[in-house]
């Protein structure tokens, strides 16, 4: 047992490093970075819902649902519910007059949870908070020549988190979950002017870390046999990150590209030297019904205050903030989870909508987000863990304005895997 876990947090730690850079959206250059879905495969096809739990899965956005681990399946002490997911994205980025295409491969998330008996469940994992990565390219003409900025970035956060959660009496559960967040946002932009010798370059970065936390309550009364009404409220409070920052401008070439000057800004002077994120609270409502390993459609809204969201160190001219919101449909059914005849039968069909008004204005439009989603869980054998698959269709942003709209598909593979750890010896 002990062998199982000490290879696990190994391999946590080590993938931790590449939890970033997981993403070409240009609207990365705003924030933090591009935010990430924190969620499974599985709750990701559900247009992201984290309403529903079950026994056999985890529920990375609803930590209530960790005591729901195991009641469902016998002797259920020491079940330990492993998962992992991986995605590639494709992207279409498109201005007024130019489109080009680009594509990243990310690993999502990588989770485990334990049943620890009598209603209570724990887990811990990690997976990218948010991604930065863009190449942007603004050019202006004039009588006196063309101005070329060029502004590139990279880096973004990665999320460390445990969570624990507890059947207080039948089918009402609370949960709640520590994130601690890490990583640095790297950014830089190039200035030259036409047949002009040198070209000016300011670089910057911070170095972010700090924690969140995430409570939620769900309440799962049975209905008619084995259907249930699902509902759940969930508080992600405010992520206080503090950011140690550096900065430097200098001259460099335009012809081979090489340094000429470079100074170190005195970033104390101004008391940009360490800054503070506040990342707003966020507030999800879920409502939904179905029978249990059959059928399930529910939705959620979920709203945050971004409008006093800034980053004063990073932040851009060109983008304001608003509240933000989000609205979200899932369904899915499994039409006979325990066939012995059909394997099509215990696949698991899922399919969701949403639509998520990000709270960035830029150049004084709203950017939105609109996705289809939908998916396959596929069994492994007679046992209680399978396979996911996904696919996401979806548009973010607009031509309008100057700006980029940025259409993309998105392919995940996820694993749920069950097994025993925590075996209590029997003597006869």
């Amino acid at each position: 047992m002990i062998k199982k876990i000490v290879i696990a947090i190994v391999y946590i730690a080590t993938i931790g490093t590449y939890a970033q850079d997981g993403t070409v959206s240009p609207y990365s250059f705003f924030g933090i970075g591009d935010l990430k879905n924190a969620s499974t495969v599985e709750n990701q096809m559900m247009g992201g819902i984290g309403v529903y739990a079950d026994s056999i899965h985890l529920s990375l956005k609803n930590p209530a649902a960790y005591g729901k681990l195991g009641l469902e399946v016998m002797d259920r002490e020491g079940l330990v519910t492993y998962t992992a997911g991986v995605s590639n994205k494709q992207y279409r980025l498109k201005s007024f007059t130019e489109e080009q295409s680009s594509s990243v491969t990310t690993l999502d998330y990588l989770a485990l949870g334990f049943s620890l008996g009598k209603g209570l469940g724990m887990g811990f994992g990690i997976m990218p908070y948010s991604s930065v990565g863009y190449n942007l390219i603004d050019e202006q003409s004039n009588t006196s020549g063309s101005l070329v900025n060029i502004y590139t970035g990279e880096g973004g956060l990665t999320r460390v988190f445990y969570s624990i959660g507890y059947e207080i009496v039948n089918d009402l559960s609370i949960g709640a979950t520590v994130n601690f967040n890490y990583g640095t946002l790297d950014s830089e932009r190039l200035q030259q002017i036409e047949d002009i010798q040198f070209g000016t370059f300011d670089r910057r970065s911070s170095r972010v870390n700090g924690f969140d936390f995430n409570y939620a309550l769900s309440y799962t009364p049975r209905i008619k046999g084995r259907q249930r009404l699902h509902s759940s409220i969930r508080v992600n409070t405010q992520g206080n990150l503090v950011s140690k920052n550096e900065r430097q401008i200098g001259s460099f070439s335009v012809a081979n590209g090489g340094t000429i000057e470079e100074v170190e800004v005195d970033l104390v002077a101004q008391n940009l030297r360490n800054t503070e994120l506040k990342i707003p609270t966020t507030t999800t409502l879920g409502l939904g019904y179905g029978e249990d390993f059959k059928w399930f459609v529910g939705a959620e809204y979920s709203f945050q205050g971004m409008s006093s969201f800034e980053n004063v160190f990073l932040g851009a001219d060109s983008v304001q903030y608003e509240d933000a919101s989000s609205y979200a449909l899932g369904v899915f059914v499994t039409p006979d989870y325990d066939s012995f005849t059909s394997y099509l039968k215990r696949v698991t069909y899922r399919a969701g909508v949403r639509l998520d008004k990000t709270g960035m204005v830029v150049n004084e439009v709203d950017i939105n987000n609109f996705g289809i989603t939908f998916g396959l869980g596929l069994p492994l054998g007679r046992s209680f863990s399978n396979l996911n698959l996904g696919f996401e269709l979806g548009r973010r942003g607009t031509t309008r304005a100057n700006l980029i709209e940025e259409s993309y598909f998105k392919f995940n593979v996820g694993l749920s895997l069950n097994d025993r750890w925590f075996q209590k010896r029997k003597i006869n």
